[in-house]
């Protein structure tokens, strides 16, 4: 059995979206339910809350700011994206989860780690918060790692919209490979084939779109064929994962229908794909009590 952490703090609940928002604090609640049997066998963690000097190799000074002046004013960042009064310093701990799982993985506690978090991250791109992200988790946790000697890091991406934020920040960067599989014709409109990266990133960024109504067999051959050879060339020292669950079929934003069974292969098929440590950060997914079964199902394919 791999040694696990789970990342997590009561925190993240504090981030007010307001009543109708679909991210919203019960996404945490249920995935707490969930995995309550499977805890015994995780290492439990609380996250830092990251400083400025961790957010700005990723993002502007002005962005970093205009999230503190809207969780100040209670001012809306965009008609999605939304602020309460401790939005500010919540969105800095998101971000610090990912510092807490490449300390524990530099420092040999455990394998893999899951950070249960929110606001999530993936379409904060380095000068504008939106799509109900703040800060850029993940990238913020990719540059930390580098830092911490893992040189090449490769982020998979399998939330039912594209990361337009990951692949922006790390669009002229040879260092970061990033892989998004993502519904075509969905929020926020970025993420096409032709995306291949610039300059000393060409051929770097990797998008692959479904169409609605794919399903199990779809994403899973995704999974089975088209990341292991680019893995395999680019030989990544660590492996990140933006884990979007809106890829469910009973999701209310999107129209994937890829079930749970079918997002525990798609899991396995990730794991399988590079003998490093992996860190799964959570980002859609918008049915709570899928969201939960589909968290647990991902975990336990960790552990295995």
């Amino acid at each position: 059995m791999k040694k696990v952490a789970y990342i997590y703090d009561e925190v993240f609940l504090e981030h007010d979206t307001g009543p109708h928002h679909p991210e919203s604090p019960d996404r945490l609640r249920a995935i707490e339910r969930a995995i309550a049997p499977l805890k015994e066998h995780l290492m439990l963690r609380a996250p830092v809350t990251a400083d400025e000097a961790l957010l700005l190799p990723v993002h502007l000074c002005e962005q970093i700011e205009k999230v503190l002046y809207c969780s100040e004013t209670l001012t809306p960042i965009d008609a999605d994206t939304v602020c309460s009064e401790h939005s500010y310093e919540i969105a800095k701990t998101a971000a610090g989860a990912g510092i807490v799982a490449i300390d524990g993985i530099k420092n040999k506690e455990f394998d893999r780690a899951f950070c249960a978090v929110r606001p999530p991250g993936h379409h904060a791109t380095s000068a504008r918060s939106m799509g109900f992200c703040l800060f850029n988790n993940i990238a913020v946790a990719a540059r930390y790692a580098q830092k911490q000697g893992f040189k090449r890091v490769f982020i998979v991406d399998f939330d039912v919209h594209h990361g337009n934020g990951t692949q922006e920040i790390f669009y002229d960067d040879d260092t970061v490979f990033y892989f998004s599989s993502h519904q075509a014709l969905a929020y926020p409109g970025t993420g096409m084939e032709d995306e291949t990266g610039m300059g000393p990133g060409k051929g770097y960024t990797r998008n692959v779109l479904l169409m609605p109504n794919s399903g199990d067999a779809e994403i899973e051959d995704i999974y089975r064929n088209d990341v292991p050879p680019l893995m395999k060339a680019f030989k990544p020292d660590i492996v990140l994962v933006s884990a979007g669950y809106d890829i469910h079929e009973s999701d209310p934003l999107a129209q994937l229908d890829v079930t749970t069974e079918g997002i525990r292969r798609m899991v396995r098929l990730i794991l399988q794909t590079a003998d490093v440590p992996f860190v799964f950060f959570l980002e859609g997914g918008y049915n709570v009590d899928a969201l939960g079964e589909n968290v647990k199902v991902t975990i336990e394919e960790m552990l295995r």
